[in-house]
């Protein structure tokens, strides 16, 4: 039975999913969009730091006042309706919730929201793709030993991609690389959020009239986000990456089955079955006609003859040896999406992609030469931008995640370009992401 018509039924039945939603931003927002519009669903709570500014974007998603105005928990229960709260603890523990969607973006605190809800019996889908980058293998192992199922979230880049992976192995084709699109050019990784509106295109009167946050859209911008996200996809997919940070090859729609093929074979990967992400832009600036800059792509491989004459028969569009195939969504609609991950993880029992080992890492890289004494600002800050590496390297290196970058104080000066690592920094050891983290390290180094 298909997911809507499994939806239809709870709906008919009167047992719907019922979901929590710790943050409701930007991506939040998103979903809070479709909820009205889905069957079978009910948003019990929302659990936000400003519950104003969460009634406030309920509002401009089009939900009516009634809607949200549930004094307590258990009133939304009884009448349908939701509850909004700044304690995400008592959202958590309420025992008729099902699945809780994090939804904040802020990484060391998505993790205690996982590690609490694990421990109250609730699925989790992650929408803040950071926590996961730097241990998203803990956090699908706690889960799977409370019970329950850790997921990331459809829309964002990430589970889409596995979903691609996941299509192109169990039809047999082995995968040659997998990733998303970016507008990349090399010196974005050193944009900071005064100066990330003009490689976007827009004034900063028109990022304040929307209300566009410099920081966020820079994590996009300096390299950072694509990083994270592929380092996700490579801890699911079991896929690697490349040996010094991603490529960003640029290339066409039509032209990607071409440039993600082996060097050997003409392309650019170090070898078969990584991660990349493809330009929208060429190095002289040039945007690329119908790129794929929003969306997301795996090529795929002929292994015999007659799959080759398959892809040449049907029309498929193919490398020059006609060997090598790329699917692709050029869009991703991100939080308008995530209904898929709350019903497959409600109603299947299944992630729409999880973390299985640890493959890649990113480590936090200085944008500029860094003096002892500064404090390091974080994903899409001015001190430091994400570097996707191998986690061997990132051992070696003694690498700082981008994760826990935030907020903390340089011990000894960087130099721009150079990754940071756990002996520059004044780290805060008391919180569970650390903790986490820490005990990936203290696993791979016994296994």
């Amino acid at each position: 039975m298909s997911l809507y018509a499994q939806l239809q039924q709870r709906a008919a039945t009167n047992n719907p999913i019922r979901i929590g939603l710790i943050g409701a931003g930007k991506f939040g927002s998103m979903y809070l969009a479709q909820i009205p519009r889905t069957p079978g669903v009910h948003l019990v709570g929302i659990a936000d730091l400003s519950p104003d500014a969460a009634r406030q974007n309920l509002a401009r998603v089009g939900w009516k006042p009634e809607q949200c105005q549930a004094a307590s928990a258990q009133v939304a229960l009884s009448t349908g309706g939701t509850w909004i709260t700044d304690d995400w603890r008592a959202l958590v523990s309420l025992p008729q919730i099902d699945v809780i969607v994090e939804c904040t973006g802020n990484p060391v605190a998505a993790v205690e929201h996982c590690l609490e809800a694990f421990a109250q019996g609730k699925h989790v889908v992650n929408v803040t793709v950071e926590a996961d980058a730097f241990c998203g293998p803990l956090l699908a192992s706690r889960a799977a030993k409370a019970g329950v199922i850790y997921s990331m979230a459809f829309g964002d880049q990430p589970a889409l991609i596995c979903d691609l992976v996941d299509w192109a192995r169990t039809c047999g084709f082995p995968v040659v690389a997998a990733g998303r699109g970016h507008k990349w050019l090399p010196h974005y990784s050193e944009s900071t959020p005064e100066t990330v509106w003009g490689y976007y295109g827009l004034s900063p009167e028109q990022a304040q009239r929307g209300g566009l946050n410099p920081k966020m859209f820079n994590s996009f911008l300096d390299g950072s986000k694509p990083s994270i996200e592929s380092c996700a996809v490579a801890n699911a997919t079991g896929l690697s990456v490349p040996s010094n940070g991603l490529q960003y090859p640029p290339a066409s729609i039509e032209d990607i089955p071409f440039v993600t093929r082996p060097v050997s074979e003409g392309g650019v990967l170090e070898r078969k079955g990584m991660v990349e992400v493809v330009s929208s832009l060429e190095a002289n600036g040039r945007r690329i006609p119908y790129d794929i800059r929003m969306g997301v792509w795996v090529t795929i491989e002929a292994e015999t003859d007659y799959i080759k004459n398959c892809f040449e028969e049907y029309n498929a569009h193919t490398d020059p040896t006609g060997r090598y195939f790329t699917l692709y969504k050029r869009w991703h609609l991100i939080g308008l999406e995530v209904g898929m991950s709350v019903a497959s993880v409600a109603l299947r029992g299944e992630a729409t992609g999880v973390a299985a080992a640890w493959t890649a890492d990113v480590v936090a890289t200085a944008k500029r030469d860094l003096q002892a004494g500064e404090i390091l600002d974080g994903e899409g800050g001015y001190t430091v931008w994400g570097k996707l590496l191998p986690v061997e390297t990132s051992q070696r290196l003694g690498g700082l995640p981008l994760g826990l970058a935030h907020n903390v104080k340089l011990l000894r000066p960087v130099k721009k370009g150079q990754c940071v690592s756990w002996d520059d920094v004044a780290i805060d050891t008391t919180t569970a992401a650390y903790t986490l983290r820490k005990s990936m390290e203290l696993l791979s180094k016994s296994d």
